[in-house]
């Protein structure tokens, strides 16, 4: 009989306080008036630090601006490849979480095959997914080497992990902070990987997090909250009555780590609405006006018009995962409203640029 997968939790009233602090942050944020130039700026110090973040709670020693240089292909550090790699894994596979949410894609088993082949691949691309391990591992305590958890033996992670799966897609109706919290503990706790577990995990919540419409704009580091109290992250994940799988772990109740989960949400998505609304406060004197006139789309389309100067229709439709009928049809619209302008009136070739009035925004 196929193995089911049932958390053990309450809905707290600590759970319940923290949900609603972070659907109250994730509304205002949607709504700040923050120009792309801010928002590119700040989004990409957030996956700089949670790439920090998330290795450092490995053991990983870079610093932030080491962690830069790293990434930047301008610094190299002699005796830390190992840390060097890690880095370039981490942010790669962050990378490719962004790229399936912007796609709104469907969770599978190979994604997150692949998001542990990516934070072992020292920034390489394209490669194979990565197989669950076929033995046993165990985790050790880095002092005493003594056994803190056992985890399920190898004849049961694909169907664990094939469970996990199911049950996050097909849970919908549950507030998708609860869905990515019991995943995270979940694949702890299955351990499918010898080495990369703890990375996996946290790409695994970001995933989940960015599908289920909590990106945030990508600004925002929840490895930052973990790594700033480590201590409370290892207590909150372990839970049971026994350091092993069979004995107990399957069955605990994950209440204690929910609680600390959607705090640590709270947390980062009220500090990152006050940062962005005093970066917005700085950075947008003038132009707030015209940023609020913007509807959703086309303040996430200032984002494409500040890599490229002219667009076609196709990347648009890529941004959003639109069909290329609907795509030109949105084009159309935009034009109508002069929040774009047509450089090439070709049917198959037609291209645009922010009409004359937005462009300040850019700038």
């Amino acid at each position: 009989m196929p193995i089911k997968f049932k958390p053990n939790y309450t809905i707290s009233s600590k759970i319940m306080t923290h949900l609603m602090c972070i659907e109250a942050a994730k509304e205002k944020v949607l709504h700040l008036p923050v120009t792309p130039m801010i928002l590119n700026s700040l989004r990409e110090t957030a996956r700089l630090y949670t790439t920090h973040y998330s290795t450092m709670i490995e053991g990983n020693q870079l610093q932030p601006d080491q962690v830069h240089e790293v990434l930047k292909h301008e610094g190299h550090f002699p005796g830390r490849e190992r840390e060097e790699h890690e880095v370039r894994g981490y942010y790669t596979a962050l990378t490719q979480v962004e790229k399936w949410a912007a796609k709104k894609s469907i969770l599978t088993e190979k994604q997150i095959q692949i998001l542990h082949a990516l934070v072992m691949s020292n920034g390489r691309v394209n490669l194979q997914p990565s197989k669950y391990r076929e033995g046993q591992n165990v985790i050790r305590d880095a002092r005493s080497k003594a056994i803190i958890y056992m985890p399920p033996e190898a004849k049961d992670v694909n169907e664990l992990m094939t469970a996990l799966v199911n049950w996050i897609n097909h849970n919908k109706d549950l507030p998708c902070p609860l869905v990515s919290a019991i995943a995270h503990y979940q694949f702890a706790t299955i351990h499918p990987y010898y080495d990369g577990n703890g990375r996996t995990a946290r790409l695994l919540t970001t995933l989940i997090l960015y599908l289920g419409g909590y990106d945030l704009k990508g600004v925002y580091s929840l490895e930052e909250y973990y790594a700033r109290n480590l201590g409370a992250y290892y207590d909150a994940i372990s839970v049971g009555e026994s350091h092993n799988y069979y004995m107990g772990r399957a069955e605990a109740d994950i209440t204690k780590w929910i609680e600390y989960f959607v705090k640590g949400m709270a947390f980062s998505f009220e500090s990152i609405l006050r940062y962005m609304s005093e970066a917005g406060k700085k950075g947008i004197s003038d132009q707030s006006g015209l940023l609020k006139k913007l509807d959703p789309r086309q303040r996430k389309a200032l984002e494409l018009f500040g890599q490229f100067e002219v667009v076609t229709s196709l990347q648009i439709g890529e941004l959003f995962g639109y069909k290329a009928r609907t795509c030109a049809a949105l084009c159309a619209q935009w034009v109508k409203e002069d929040f774009l302008s047509v450089v090439d009136f070709s049917n198959r070739g037609r291209k645009y640029k922010l009409s004359d009035r937005y462009e300040e925004l850019l700038k």
